[in-house]
């Protein structure tokens, strides 16, 4: 089922006997957006991913008739430690445990597809596990997939990662904020600081790898290129949110299990 909406459509500000009606007409999709509530430099909020997160979520929802979940504004983000105020995380396995539960709870009411719209960098090996487990779980019930709200497509990732590869807080972060919350922004205190990871053989927390908590060049933020970029994002999230809607497996169902069944995941 694709319908148009001229506004995103918020599961949580509808009644059940709405959603009823939705489901009825067909609509067996969600999206969930993921964020996170930590450091963003000396300039950016402490929501900017969460931000960032609904705001792409919404739009594809009112582009598609798709209903958006909240978004889920506590995640994985302990590898800002305590060095900046600000942050707060939950652990790996406790969000691998919500991601669980909430999918139990789409397949008992009715729900057969999940669209996790993920704008953290630090949630994604979380939520592939989550993915994982729920995809095995409820084989042949619901399909569950995730996109990464920055690498949407080769174009959003080069505008990305174009001043730092381990980048956070950086220019396109800042674009972004500044088209879409520019009252949160303080762009007299954005400060630069370069990636220090080039070459590096093992995995650092940002602690270790920035002084202020940013990697790039944010100093350099521009809402306008940051309006272009959100456009770019949303047509190409809305893209994949029409495909979901009547993606089916590969392979038909007589080849999804040979002599015994998967174990409980």
């Amino acid at each position: 089922m694709k319908t148009s909406a001229a506004v995103p459509l918020r599961l949580d500000r509808i009644s059940w006997r709405a959603i009823a009606e939705l489901q009825s007409r067909g609509m067996r999709m969600l999206l969930l957006p993921t964020g996170a509530t930590e450091q963003h430099g000396p300039h950016l909020p402490v929501n900017t991913d969460t931000v960032i997160a609904e705001r792409l979520a919404e739009a594809a929802s009112a582009a598609t008739g798709v209903p958006c979940l909240p978004t889920m504004a506590f995640t994985v983000s302990a590898g800002h430690t305590g060095k900046w105020p600000g942050t707060f995380s939950l652990r790996h396995e406790t969000l691998i445990h919500a991601i669980n539960d909430l999918g139990d709870w789409a397949v008992a009411t009715g729900w057969e597809r999940l669209l996790i719209v993920n704008s953290h960098f630090g949630n994604d090996a979380v939520l592939r596990v989550a993915l994982d487990q729920l995809r095995l779980r409820h084989l042949g019930t619901l399909q569950i997939g995730m996109v990464n709200t920055f690498l949407l497509s080769a174009s959003i990732r080069e505008q990305f990662f174009a001043d730092a590869e381990d980048l956070h807080a950086n220019r396109a972060e800042t674009d972004l904020m500044l088209h879409l919350a520019p009252e949160t922004v303080v762009m007299e205190a954005a400060e630069d600081d370069p990636d220090r990871t080039a070459g590096t053989v093992f995995s650092h927390p940002v602690s270790q790898t920035s002084l202020n908590g940013v990697t790039g060049l944010p100093s350099q933020g521009d809402g306008e290129r940051g309006a272009a970029l959100f456009a770019e994002m949303a047509a190409a999230l809305t893209e994949k949110v029409v495909a979901g809607l009547t993606e089916l497996p590969p392979l038909p169902p007589e080849h999804w299990f040979g002599a015994s069944r998967l174990p409980r995941i």
